[in-house]
């Protein structure tokens, strides 16, 4: 029984009110709940565009946006729409996530080079900087829990796990298990030191985006810059796979339906669907990008969702999962009880995280 498959048939008795997969060989689909993924997916989408936006204009222009005047061909987003029509619809276009698993190596070598970057950085700024001022901690707990919106949004990758696992040759959880804690380890890594860094390197006055906060002049950065935006290019198209299926599923469906049983006529309709989702989705999120600029607004409202699908889905994953499987009493106990607390702890971070968020985005604390 592959682990999709597990999913879907333990999920069944919750009466179809999550994100339920199924993989079938190598391809993998949305069977029920498909506005929980489609929720889930493109929110994340939206907040990558503003931290590239800003990249991109430092990048060409080697300067702040108020040391130059605009001008059409300095403008980040003819620069960020050029990018997105002639190199990201093609990657994110393709029907499988497989072609991905090359590029995305890419991706985790570029992050890794801005955190090394940023740790130089640290190490050879001048003294002045090396000793900012900062806070002497938290005013409140509400203060506290502020954080915990940007923390659930870098960690929000439960919607992928799936397609990603119906994509590896090697299908054993204990294979599986592995590969998700290094990659969720590597993660851990790369997020701490880089806010840990660049904390200690500007304090209070470290900007959203980390990388604005660096001189448009530093070469090493510029490179970070530029290396930031190839990992965002190859994120971005397994959140559009997996939000284009969730939509383009129901499509199919009703076009078979309404008899369009040929073979030919399937596979036709399928890529047009699939190039026009792809084109929907992408302009979807640029818009958002340029009328929602604040990177850091965004994400802390998405953040605070994104609690929810990290904390309670795998609770209920896990609780349903251990009425069927063939465990010992002891474990079913323990495994029950610790998704029972899962859930508790997910609905609490959600409610709390999420308010704060909001209140906050409409300047009320």
């Amino acid at each position: 029984m592959d682990a999709p498959g597990f999913f879907w048939r333990r999920l069944e008795a919750f009466g179809g009110s999550w994100v339920l997969l199924e993989a079938p060989g190598d391809s993998w689909r949305p069977l029920d709940a498909s506005q929980s993924l489609l929720t889930s997916s493109l929110p994340p989408s939206a907040p990558l565009w503003p931290a590239v936006c800003d990249s991109l204009y430092e990048l060409l222009t080697g300067l702040s946006r108020s040391e130059v005047p605009y001008q059409l061909y300095t403008d980040q987003r003819l620069a960020l729409l050029l990018l997105c029509l002639f190199l990201i619809l093609p990657m994110s276009v393709s029907k499988e996530i497989s072609i991905q698993k090359h590029i995305s190596v890419l991706g985790t070598l570029a992050a890794s080079y801005l955190t090394v970057a940023i740790m130089v950085r640290y190490h050879t700024a001048p003294a002045a900087r090396s000793t900012p001022l900062h806070s002497g901690g938290a005013g409140s707990w509400a203060a506290v829990f502020s954080v915990v919106p940007t923390i659930c949004f870098g960690f929000q990758c439960h919607e992928a796990s799936i397609a990603i696992y119906s994509s590896m040759e090697n299908q054993r959880l204990s294979h599986w298990a592995l590969v998700s804690v290094l990659a969720m380890v590597i993660c851990l890594l790369i997020y701490t030191l880089t806010g840990v860094y660049g904390f200690l390197t500007f304090g209070r006055e470290l900007a959203p985006d980390v990388l604005m906060s660096y001189s448009s002049r530093d070469v090493l950065m510029l490179v970070a810059r530029l290396l930031f935006g190839v990992s965002i290019i190859t994120i971005y198209p397994i959140t559009v796979l997996l939000g284009r299926s969730v939509i383009q599923e129901p499509l199919l469906s009703c076009w078979r339906r309404r008899g369009g049983a040929a073979a030919a006529e399937a596979a036709a309709f399928e890529r047009r669907s699939r190039w026009l989702l792809t084109a929907a989705w992408l302009a979807l999120t640029l818009l958002i990008a340029v009328f929602v600029p604040d990177i850091s607004k965004v994400i802390s409202v998405i953040g605070g969702i994104s609690a929810f699908f990290i904390f309670i889905f795998p609770g209920l994953c896990l609780v349903f999962a251990m009425q069927t499987q063939p465990v010992s009493c002891r474990t079913r106990v323990a495994l029950t009880a610790w998704g029972g607390l899962t859930l508790l702890c997910g609905a609490f971070i959600f409610g709390q995280s999420t308010t704060i968020a909001v209140l906050q985005l409409l300047g009320h604390i």
